[in-house]
């Protein structure tokens, strides 16, 4: 087989927020919902090895199907907000969608699911349409919906199944909002209610089943943050004791009977034990996974548990008294987040993770030197609700990406020591808003300009703390760095003071520790609340979750005022030295588009042209023209004029447009971008028309006429799907032709080479070099398509870290690769590796 043109890098993506989502597989591969996919990540390798796309709605529970011998599984079964319930199967190393469940009438809150004897998947799942259903997936790919139990106005939060000790009979434990759990019995195809376990005050969030030896356990968590753990064992007719024994105390029984084969058997729910430590609501609890002792299957007597007071704890029984009690207790210090949804074991139970409401994933590790010492470990993280725009830094070497969860993150790649690959990794959350935020451009190697949903801009600066980082993280040396931004007098960090949105510096000097005396002066009320919870960080791996959110902030150094409605866009020309912005419109007085210099960042003109909203811009990479793209349906392009002394300041001016007649775009524009050698821009639009257009510059030396005639120098391609975001790549093909990317607001991205002067036959000069297969894509809309400014992969030609350079492998890697990063409404930051060798010997 060829080789392939596009290769996943990297997937920046977290967890659904909802408290289900998550699962360890018995292989080591960790299932999470993000947005509508179910992702599998490699906690080894550190990295997302497949996206399931099938849903159409939030994914909100997700679950292995464990094997009864532990083997890596083959199933894993996931459910959503579309109300549907899949189950994927394992075909030749790649998951694909086996079996779909319908029939739930609201959206799938939890699913569980097991192996019957005949080895069919058994699943039960709960949904918010009030009912708890029992499911048969056959191997011909259908399933049946074996029961259906609807608890009126109550809702059940969380299901979990088992197989009764002895038995085929299956036995579904269900908790809801009317605090009790419930058990269920499959008699003759039906759900029965066999009892219901009071004790809980409040909503019981998360029920699960462990095997050990011939009896079932049942943990149950609640909002009255407490967690109980029953007993369920199978009574003989002998048990029986005459009832005026009363010398014996014992705890209560509850007792049910089941038919299963012609036999009737008994089993007895005793309440074992009621675990009391977290202060906060409970969301989940897991069972540590059986392990092989003695060449047989064990169930270790371990439970771990999550709460929103953000901590973890793992209980067992103490070794002597049987007592069940607290073992380990791990958690998120400080941060403005709340805490815990859900957690998970290992199968080897050395680390153990946990989704918080943010979606963040929390890993902590088994210290191997120290007994009983848990430290956190490096692990994915990425946006929680839609990505907006990102931006590569000028040199290539991060990419730094702002969303609809309020946050700015910045992506790099690392390698550890001893490994073969570079791994993408988030290292710095510069921004933390209170504010959707909607643009970014970066003016500088450590300088950037955001836009949020308000009427400012704000501009910040990396601070030293992290251009050390990330000269230790990335192989760059530090001084290198420093020379390169002119970074001499940076402040050491940033943090936000309590009621704030700006991000205050910290100096080296407010890091001094207090002395007593100081202490001792609580004279003012300010003095009592900490101001600066930051502290600088020597990070020689990625940072976990706590220092994101409080120790790599960037100070803000500025901030911008002149538009009239929240921000929409923003684009800064190669040489760093202007910012052009944009806001939301509706009418022509507001659509202007404002020029602000970087080094004084004065405002240094309002272009008027459009009616409505600008919805992007690009300046030329010689930066003599702006483009600007409107919902409007039309373009502007300006001129710089030159500078003379009278006028230092560089001013543009309108030399081209369409107008309604002209347009060619019947839809709102929604992307555009300049050809490498400025001789062409491209637009596209929601009409899924592309067209690329050209200047028709005279020979001669001297200024050319205003307005210039700019005329399509392509013929209209259609790409069949609302073209949301186009980008030319920054190297020219061998054949002199250009290399673009289309993004769709299906997800897909297409890749596309275009010869001038081929108009010819219409469509004859695009020609298609494929895209983004189903796994590949994104499941929503592509929001913006950006090429590494350089030729090469990011993170393998940092010759530093490999001694001497090795010319020709780097000639090699710049010749055949190019780097595409993607941005999507399905909040994921996508980075594709794209060969450029294999894409021209494939088209020609």
């Amino acid at each position: 087989m060829a080789a392939s043109i596009i290769e996943t890098c990297h997937v920046a993506c977290s967890a659904n927020r909802t408290p289900n989502v998550v699962s360890w597989g018995r292989g080591g591969t960790i299932a999470f919902g993000t947005c509508n996919s179910v992702a599998l990540y490699d906690p080894q390798e550190r990295r997302v090895v497949a996206l399931l796309n099938g849903h159409k709605g939030r994914v909100n529970a997700v679950q292995w199907v464990h094997k009864k011998d532990d083997a890596p599984e083959c199933h894993v079964v996931s459910g959503g907000s579309d109300n549907r319930i899949i189950l994927w199967e394992d075909q030749r190393g790649k998951f694909v969608q086996s079996v779909e469940c319908k029939g739930h009438t609201g959206p799938v809150s939890a699913v569980d699911a097991i192996y019957t004897e005949d080895s069919e998947v058994l699943v039960a799942s709960s949904s918010s349409d009030s009912t708890v259903r029992l499911w048969l997936c056959s191997d011909s790919n259908e399933a049946e919906c074996l029961h259906n139990v609807s608890f009126g106005s109550a809702f059940m939060m969380n299901v979990s199944l088992a197989l009764l000790p002895g038995t085929t009979v299956p036995i579904v434990a269900c908790g809801g909002d009317d605090s009790r759990v419930h058990l269920y019995v499959q008699e003759s195809g039906q759900l029965q209610r066999a009892m219901s376990l009071p004790g809980h005050e409040d909503w019981v969030r998360g029920v699960k089943w462990a095997c050990a030896g011939g009896e079932l356990l049942l943990a149950s968590c609640s909002q009255d943050s407490l967690i109980r753990v029953w007993r369920l064992c199978a009574k003989s007719g002998t048990d029986s004791r005459t009832e005026d024994d009363h010398s014996l105390i014992k705890m209560k029984e509850d007792v049910f009977e089941v038919k299963d084969r012609g036999m009737v058997s008994a089993f007895a729910v005793s309440l074992e034990t009621v675990l009391a430590g977290h202060e906060n609501w409970v969301y989940g609890v897991h069972w540590q996974p059986p392990v092989y002792k003695g060449g047989e299957l064990q169930q270790p007597l371990v439970l771990l548990s999550a709460s929103m007071d953000k901590t973890m704890i793992i209980w067992a029984p103490e070794e002597g008294s049987g007592v069940w009690v607290e073992q380990v207790r791990v958690g998120e210090v400080g941060g403005n987040t709340l805490g815990f949804y859900g957690c998970q074991m290992s199968a080897d139970g050395s680390m153990i993770l946990a989704h918080a409401f943010h979606g963040a994933l929390h890993l902590w590790c088994k210290d191997q030197n120290k007994e009983g010492e848990w430290r956190p470990g490096v692990v994915i993280s990425g946006h929680f609700n839609a990505v907006q725009d990102l931006c590569w830094d000028p040199e290539g070497e991060f990419v730094l990406s702002v969303g609809s969860d309020q946050t700015t993150r910045l992506f790099t790649p690392w390698r550890k020591q001893d490994a073969k690959q570079a791994t993408w990794h988030e290292i710095s959350r510069p921004q933390i808003h209170g504010y959707d935020l909607q643009c970014l451009a970066m003016v500088g190697r450590f300088q950037f300009v955001s836009g949020a949903d308000e009427k400012v801009l704000r501009v910040f600066q990396a601070p030293r703390n992290f251009v050390e980082n990330f000269a230790n993280i990335s192989g760059i040396s530090k001084e290198k760095l420093l020379q390169s931004s002119g970074l001499a007098s940076l402040p050491e960090g940033a943090s936000t003071p309590a009621l704030g949105l700006s991000n205050k510096a910290v100096f080296q000097g407010d890091l001094v520790p207090k002395t007593a005396e100081e202490e001792e002066q609580f004279s003012s009320i300010s003095a009592q609340y900490q101001e600066s919870y930051f502290h600088p960080l020597s990070l020689t791996e990625p940072p976990p979750e706590d220092d994101l959110l409080q120790n790599t902030l960037w100070p803000e150094v500025q901030k911008l005022y002149g538009h009239g409605f929240e921000m929409f866009c923003l684009a800064s020309e190669s040489t760093r030295t202007l910012v052009a912005s944009a806001c939301k419109a509706s009418k022509a007085e507001h659509a202007a588009v404002l020029l602000w210099s970087t080094t004084t960042w004065r405002q240094l003109q309002a272009l008027p042209y459009h009616t409505l909203t600008v919805t992007q811009m690009a300046f030329s990479p010689d930066a003599k023209f702006l483009l600007a793209v409107s919902r409007d349906r039309t373009w502007s392009l300006w001129r710089r004029k030159l500078p003379t002394p009278e006028e230092p300041e560089p001013l543009f001016s309108l030399c081209a447009h369409t107008d309604k007649d002209t347009a060619m775009h019947s839809r709102i524009i929604w992307s555009c971008d300049w050809s490498p050698d400025s001789k062409y821009f491209v637009t596209s639009s929601r009409d899924k028309k592309v067209i690329v257009w050209g200047l028709c510059m005279p020979e001669s030396s001297e200024e050319p006429a205003i307005p210039l005639e700019v005329t399509p120098r392509s013929s209209v391609l259609d790409v069949g799907d609302s073209a949301t975001a186009v980008a030319f790549c920054p190297s020219v093909c061998p054949d002199s032709s250009y290399l673009l990317a289309v993004g769709l607001e299906s997800g897909r991205i297409l890749l596309y080479r275009w010869r001038p002067g081929q108009e010819g036959a219409a469509g004859s000069d695009w020609i298609s070099c494929g895209g983004t297969d189903t796994v590949q894509s994104h499941t929503l809309a592509v929001k913006r398509l950006r090429w590494r400014p350089r030729a090469g992969r990011a993170g393998l030609e940092n010759s530093e870290m490999d001694g001497p350079s090795d010319t020709e492998r780097e000639l090699e890697e710049k010749s055949s690769w190019v780097q595409l990063a993607s941005a999507s409404a399905d909040h994921s930051v996508k980075i594709f590796n794209i060969n450029k060798w294999a894409l021209y010997h494939r088209h020609h």
